[in-house]
């Protein structure tokens, strides 16, 4: 197969860490060519999307350097639908240029390109809001711009967790407390005052024991989940914010929300989905560039990626599939 990936820098990739290189290992290991790409690579042109993309060649370099990961060759224009599979994996924030990328990629599938996660899909699923379609697994949740609603929940819950619906990495999240004298500053820096819409969500205590992330491949959950325990004295559970990854069986409840949500979201599109669980509730649903895949390998000896370069294969044409 040839497989192009729509990254971030490549020099931003973390080569222990980052899972687009997890799965990129397990398809060049398969004998499938590699492909790179930023946003910035896209061109709407003649009636079809163009990429100029760069052949990408892993090195197993030990030297320590996250540079030496990789080579590239020189960028060359190609149409998206000349490759076997796109995977659009550039990160958040979820901005306007976010959606300009799935606009053309969505062009690009009416034209016979094949991209995973649906370009629809990623932009139909905000990775907060999407919650909204899965209540019964939700705690108490609240998404509003106005200050005083968000001040009455604050009172009724007692604890609540405050956060942008376009972050990531615990960027912007907060955690409120009864008469916090800071909390009219927070809410109105969250809200821009009251012209950006937040979301507030009663603090779950159990974040302590980590904020899970689980993973989906093709509607169905990895056995492990990796639990992202808050370093003392803070209340985010985002490795990007100081935490500690623990990988750990699912829970009965993990399971139970995992197979509650995974052929819904498969179903709309979305191959590779990260659903973060505190406790017993449903917190996010991750759509764009789902992680934690290598952390998982490495504590567990559970390969996701293998999973996930067999799931593509099964969407391909048996004649493309090696």
């Amino acid at each position: 197969m040839r497989l192009a990936f729509i990254l971030d820098p490549l020099d931003s990739l973390k080569s222990g860490k980052d899972s687009s290189i997890a799965i990129m290992r397990e398809a060049a290991r398969r004998g499938h060519r590699l492909f790179a790409l930023q946003q910035g690579d896209l061109v709407w042109r003649d009636g079809d999307i163009t990429g100029f993309a760069r052949a990408l060649y892993l090195d197993d370099h030990t030297d320590g350097t996250e540079q030496a990961w990789y080579r590239t060759g020189e960028p060359e224009a190609s149409p998206l639908r000349a490759f076997d599979a796109v995977l659009m994996r550039k990160d958040p924030p979820f901005d306007m240029e976010y959606v300009y990328t799935t606009y053309l990629l969505e062009l690009a599938e009416a034209r016979g390109a094949r991209i995973f996660n649906s370009p629809r899909a990623i932009r139909d699923h905000n990775e907060k809001l999407a919650i909204a379609r899965f209540t019964e697994f939700i705690p108490p949740t609240l998404v509003t711009r106005q200050e005083s609603l968000i001040r009455d929940f604050l009172q009724a819950q007692g604890d609540i967790v405050v956060k942008p619906l376009d972050g990531m990495g615990g960027a912007g999240v907060f955690r409120l407390r009864g008469a916090d004298p800071n909390t009219g500053a927070i809410l109105e820096t969250l809200t821009q005052h009251g012209t950006r819409t937040i979301m507030a969500q009663r603090h779950i205590p159990e974040i302590s024991q980590g904020d899970k992330r689980i993973l989906l491949i093709a509607g169905k959950p990895m056995p492990y989940s990796l639990a992202r325990i808050p370093r003392p004295g803070e209340t985010r559970g985002n490795l990007n914010a100081g935490a500690t990854g623990v990988a750990q069986p699912l829970t009965r409840r993990d399971r139970e929300i995992a197979d509650a949500l995974g052929a819904t979201l498969y179903a709309q599109g979305l191959m590779l989905v990260g659903l973060d669980v505190i406790g017993d509730y449903l917190t996010e649903v991750n759509v764009t560039s789902p992680t934690c895949m290598q952390e998982i390998a490495d504590q567990t000896g559970f390969d996701s990626a293998r999973v996930m370069v067999d799931a593509l294969e099964s969407q391909l044409p048996a004649n493309t599939a090696h």
